[in-house]
């Protein structure tokens, strides 16, 4: 028994297979770009915009096994700072104070503020937030409560 006639020829099984393929890869590709609400990236990817080239010390936080460094930094208005993973564990970067999170005041994040990368993220990636409300501000390490830091934003 074989294909009906209005698909002979027009549909082989090779065609059928490609496009269930392409239908599938283009769903997956959908459901990894809606679920990059968090910016998570790994070492050797930071996004184009933020590429090695264009950042600044004053721009990056690097998380390590002793904690922020550094653990105050300055920056202007609508700057986004990466905080960088360089330790041994996972860090969850969040606004302070611990629980609540609720310092930087934007609401929406996971927890309280929009300043949290509501997960861990891994040894060698790295979470990045914009900042757009003017005041100094502390965050946490979720995982580790003790490890704090402060952004100053002008």
């Amino acid at each position: 028994m074989g294909a009906p006639k209005f698909f002979k020829g027009v549909f082989s099984i090779n065609k059928i297979v490609s496009i269930i393929f392409i239908v599938l890869v283009i769903a997956l590709s959908g459901f990894f770009l809606m679920d990059s609400n968090t910016s998570t990236y790994s070492n050797s990817a930071l996004p184009p915009s933020l590429g090695e080239d264009s950042v600044t010390e004053k721009k990056l936080v690097i998380y390590t096994d002793a904690g922020y460094s550094p653990a105050a930094l300055r920056i202007k208005k609508g700057e986004t700072v990466i905080f960088k993973n360089q330790s041994s564990r996972s860090m969850w970067t969040a606004s302070a104070i611990h629980p609540s999170h609720r310092s930087y005041p934007t609401t929406g994040g996971c927890l309280g503020s929009t300043f949290d990368a509501c997960k861990g993220v891994q040894p060698d990636d790295s979470w990045l937030f914009t900042f757009d409300v003017s005041g100094s501000w502390k965050y946490h390490n979720h995982l580790n409560p003790g490890d704090a830091g402060t952004i100053e934003v002008k």
